[in-house]
């Protein structure tokens, strides 16, 4: 029987899910490999982390991660969330969690920031069209 843990992230639009599983230490983000998946700026927010866990557990596992909605800097920051808490629950690991909550708290939970929406008499959320009565 093969042990699978699936966790999901949200941030602002954006949604992923991740699947860990036993393997070779393989990250497929979207379809494509971690190493070559571009911008590197995306690679590397989504890299922490897998970085952090370290060899000896990214070794034995493979990292599924879809993203869906938002643009690439929302999925990605759902993406590396969702990705520490299928390590923190396939690993158990108190130690992780405690590494991973130093070093940013949002590997761990969810930033729930939304876009505002635009309101009539203006061009976006707050800014209105000025008056003038002289």
């Amino acid at each position: 029987m093969v042990r699978v843990v699936v966790a999901s992230a949200r941030r602002k639009t954006a949604r992923a899910r991740v699947m860990v599983k036993e393997g070779r230490g393989r990250v497929l983000i979207n379809g494509v490999p971690l190493e070559i998946l571009e911008p590197e700026l995306v690679r590397l927010k989504i890299y922490e982390p897998v970085y952090l866990a370290g060899n000896e557990i990214i070794s034995k596992v493979d990292i599924v991660a879809e993203a869906e909605g938002g643009g690439i800097f929302g999925q990605a920051s759902a993406i590396r969330t969702a990705i520490a808490q299928a390590l923190i629950e396939w690993t158990g690991s108190e130690a992780l969690k405690e590494l991973y909550r130093k070093y940013d708290r949002h590997l761990l939970v969810e930033d729930p920031r939304q876009a505002e929406p635009k309101k009539p008499g203006g061009r976006s959320a707050r800014a209105k069209r000025q008056k003038s009565y002289r």
